[in-house]
């Protein structure tokens, strides 16, 4: 009998100790622990938000660009994170920041970007993109421009899901950062422990096509051993559920300047024997696509790479909202010959971003004018290389008649030739993407499926671009993990972000930090 209970004692031991450690959070758990701490921390939290807004950000105002780096250092620090500037001449440095966890077993860095779109402060509602204003609806449901509300020791403030800032980068992408360090907080407050390392890179050029990303970040290859990297740009399905994507497609810009006379001239003087630039111009963008918006440029499509069986699984899963997009959208029939948004993203595009010649409106003149310029750009799939799309397209400018050139046209040139367009590349990169069927992947989905109740979408790309090739490059997968409202007005006038999901970024934000492994 004594013989027997010891070793029934001896059995029990290990039970007995795997009883006494706690249970380690489920995603879920971890969600309701952040946002129970975020509902009492708005106030700060938003105060926080709004002061990074109100600094300028585009990438080209370099003092400005540099303040947003000095800030996001201080944001970093005070979170404990060992931060580094990596140096970019005349520009904004790219910050990276790295949190060592020392349990954990896998390394994930955060990219996002502190830069904006450039601004026409008289195309927003209230007149000024760096001070953000809040309302309590989209400008486009009626939204009224509401107080901040006040916080202090007998009231504490709140904040509606469905109110929304605006400001440049309240989305796109300056929110997203602050989510993430919000749920570093909350996890911290909720004694949660960060189940991966974190390292952080957040740049300064990506609206201006991030010229010198590459090349910093091969610079400092040391740094960046990691298992994971995951983006943040880029807003949620239009569905407004969650999304995680795996890739997103390149781009290239450039544009198309077409001539007529040395100066502008009297359309009655001259009108029906003075070559119109604009009628050229609108003549030769028409013929780039057909009715149905396929691009008949030769060789176009011939490039693409096909989708594999995961894909094309997920596009089957994806939401059918196209006819509530119309909807919203005030669209009566959509290009792409009856396929889906989704399979269209999947394609390349050409798209023509602003035409210009002469005035319109109050400023209109009767004349035929000098020239007429389009800027356009052409959204890249996987497969495809920038240069050699851009050749296409210029070649085909050519067919068309054109004597096609890269500079202003010498007065013999204007002389000799009929039409003559100026075609100038302005920048570029491939398309990205990430196995959906790797274990990090898989991972990755779970975890913020089970964050948000099993509502996310999964999508093999983004159809907007993000310079993730170059993470591709480096020998990292990547995965796209956004949280803003897609109806943002992303890269326009009134950008804004809504609250709602603003505050459900950072519980899959906290959920991964905790929680991811594979």
């Amino acid at each position: 009998m004594r013989n027997f209970a010891a070793t029934l004692l001896i059995a029990l031991l290990p039970n007995a100790t795997l009883a006494q450690k706690p249970t380690a959070p489920s995603p879920a758990q971890v969600a309701q622990e952040v946002r129970d701490y975020r509902m009492d921390n708005e106030d700060r939290i938003v105060r926080e938000l709004g002061e990074f807004l109100s600094i300028p950000n585009i990438a080209s105002d370099t003092p400005n660009i540099q303040k947003n780096a000095a800030r996001l250092v201080e944001m970093l620090e005070a979170r404990g994170i060992e931060t580094h500037l990596l140096p970019i001449s005349g520009r904004g440095p790219v910050v990276f920041g790295k949190l060592i966890t020392p349990e954990a077993n896998r390394t994930v860095i955060f990219y996002a970007h502190y830069d904006g779109q450039p601004v026409e402060a008289a195309a927003w509602t209230d007149g000024k993109p760096f001070e953000p204003a809040l309302r309590d609806a989209a400008i486009e449901a009626g939204g009224e421009r509401i107080p901040f509300p006040e916080n202090s020791g007998q009231h504490r403030g709140m904040y509606n899901d469905d109110w929304r800032i605006y400001a440049r980068s309240s989305s796109d992408d300056k929110s997203p950062i602050v989510a993430l360090l919000a749920a570093i907080d909350a996890l911290r407050a909720k004694k949660i422990p960060l189940g991966v390392n974190l390292k952080v890179i957040f740049e300064g050029e990506e609206e201006a096509g991030s010229p010198n990303l590459q090349r910093t970040l091969e610079l400092h290859k040391n740094l960046l051993g990691a298992d994971l990297l995951i983006t943040a740009d880029g807003p949620v399905h239009q569905s407004g559920r969650p999304l995680v994507f795996f890739g997103n497609r390149g781009v290239i810009e450039f544009g198309v300047t077409v001539y007529g006379p040395v100066r502008a001239l009297h359309s009655g003087h001259y009108g029906n024997w003075a070559p119109n630039p604009a009628m050229e111009l609108a003549r030769l963008l028409a013929s780039m696509k057909d009715a149905d918006g396929r691009v008949r440029i030769d060789g176009f499509y011939d490039d693409v790479a096909p989708l594999g069986e995961a894909e094309k699984k997920a596009l089957a899963e994806m939401p059918a909202n196209d006819a509530d997009l119309e909807r919203e959208l005030g669209i009566a029939k959509p290009e792409g010959g009856g396929k889906k948004l989704v399979e269209l993203l999947m394609q390349p595009s050409l798209n023509i971003r602003g035409l210009r010649s002469a005035y319109v409106g109050e400023q209109a003149q009767n004349v035929v004018p000098e020239k007429a310029e389009a800027s356009l750009d052409t959204r890249l799939v996987r497969g495809e290389d920038p240069q050699q799309k851009f050749d296409q397209i210029a070649l085909f400018i050519r067919k068309q008649g054109f004597y096609v050139i890269d500079r202003e046209p010498t007065i013999e040139e204007r002389r000799t030739y009929a039409r003559i367009a100026k075609v100038t590349y302005e920048g570029g990169y491939r398309a990205s993407r990430t196995p959906m069927d790797l274990p990090a992947s898989k991972a990755l989905v779970q975890v913020v499926q089970s964050a948000t109740g099993n509502t996310t979408v999964v999508a093999p790309a983004l159809g907007g671009s993000v310079p993730m090739y170059i993470f591709e490059d480096l020998g990292l997968p990547w995965i796209g993990v956004p949280i803003v409202n897609y109806d943002n007005h992303q890269h326009s006038s009134d950008e804004n972000l809504r609250l709602g999901h603003f505050w459900r970024g950072m519980e899959i934000y906290g959920a991964i930090l905790a929680d991811l492994n594979w």
